[in-house]
Order: structure tokens, then sequence, then C-alpha cells
């Protein structure tokens, strides 16, 4: 089953995001980095799951519960990233960075709007 394009910012930019983190997870396993690598595939992809998830939200409190959750997920990534690349242990892409800030952004838009 290939990923369809949904034309939804958030939807798509965090689907895409999970992917990246677990390429990226794959690196860091591969150098022994087993427990970050862990830490940061569960928040990474569990952005998406809950972005996902809001789509099918039966209310606005719903829809925004779940977004808010998206977004803790995302300061969680974000958090693991900043400890990899403050320690040195291994590389964080700057494009990931940027990613997972702009999701951050999104994020709080969409919450603030609705």
């Amino acid at each position: 089953m290939s990923y369809v394009p949904r034309n939804n910012a958030i939807v798509d930019k965090s689907f895409y995001f999970a992917c990246d983190i677990v390429l990226y997870s794959q690196k860091l396993k591969s150098a022994g980095f087993y427990e970050i690598a862990s830490q940061l595939l569960k928040s990474g992809t569990s952005i998406g799951a809950n972005v996902r998830e809001s789509q099918r939200a039966v209310s606005t409190k719903d829809f925004k519960n779940k977004l808010g959750i998206a977004l803790k997920e995302a300061e969680e990534t974000q958090y693991w990233m900043q400890i990899i690349d403050y320690t040195k242990v291994f590389n964080v892409p700057a494009e990931l960075s940027e990613k997972c800030d702009e999701l951050l952004k999104l994020l709080v838009s969409i919450i603030k709007n609705s």
C-alpha cells in the first residue's frame, strides 16, 4: 500500500517527516545508539499518527486534542534531536531539524486558529 498525498499540508508533511525519522533512526541504530533511536522513532512517528487521527475527529475539541498530542510529540522529537546534536554523538541533518520546526509552527497555528 503506497501513501497517497492528501493535499493537506500538516497530514502530508507529518507523514514524510515520519518516514525521514524512520530512516534516521535506522542510522542511529547502526551506529549503536539504540535507546535514543527508539525514543526518537516513537515520538517522531507519533506526530503523523496523531495528525492522521485528528482528521477523523468527532468534534472541534477532539480535533484540537489530537493535534495537541501531535504537538507534544513534536516537542519531544525536537528534544531528542537537540540532545543528539548537543552531545555530538551523531550528526542531526539540518533539514530534519528544520522539518520538525516547521511541523511545530504548523501545529501551533492550526490549534490556535481552530
